[in-house]
């Protein structure tokens, strides 16, 4: 029985990906490190400083890890205006709210996250939102979805993630909760 639904938020509820992979490549093209946009898509879900880590370990750079994650948020802050809702998911959202407990849980920074639902118009709808911040290990592990459903106060097995990538899919399926491939709606 399903008594509780968790979203991503990022390729779930808003389509950000586009917006995100732009300011990616801003912030990198400097340094000369390259991002395909299949390695991006392959790494959604993962927090935005371990992203950093591997490229820079892979390019042989040794930068500042901080200051790139704060000018990867303040170039994808310029372009939250372009994001929009992905209708198919907000509305399995608009109709369980109020009938089912419901929170977002993500690999960004709570910052970005709640300007981006904020973007979208449901920041509201959302009691619980869980980010990098809120846990030591992310997506594959399952870490921010058992986060979420103990706020919720729901057990992991009554939970239905809803997700767009294999890695947030993989925690999902890590914590015991059922899912919906977004991708696949």
């Amino acid at each position: 029985m399903i008594q509780a639904l968790i979203f991503d938020c990022d390729g779930t509820l808003a389509d950000t990906m586009p917006a995100h992979y732009q300011a990616w490549l801003e912030v990198l093209r400097p340094y000369g490190i390259a991002f395909p946009e299949d390695r991006f898509y392959a790494m959604g879900g993962m927090p935005t400083d371990k992203i950093v880590i591997e490229l820079c370990g892979e390019a042989g750079k040794c930068l500042d890890v901080n200051a790139l994650v704060r000018d990867k948020a303040m170039a994808f802050e310029r372009k939250i205006g372009e994001v929009r809702p992905i209708a198919k998911v907000v509305e399995v959202a608009r109709s369980s709210r109020g009938r089912l407990p419901m929170a977002v849980a993500s690999g960004g920074q709570r910052r970005m996250v709640e300007k981006t639902l904020s973007q979208i118009g449901v920041l509201d709808w959302f009691p619980v939102v869980v980010t990098a911040e809120d846990t030591r290990r992310h997506k594959p592990e399952p870490d921010v979805f058992l986060e979420a459903a103990r706020r919720l106060g729901v057990e992991p097995a009554e939970c239905t993630v809803y997700e767009d990538t294999d890695l947030g899919l993989e925690a999902a399926r890590r914590a015991g909760m059922r899912s919906v491939d977004v991708r696949r709606m």
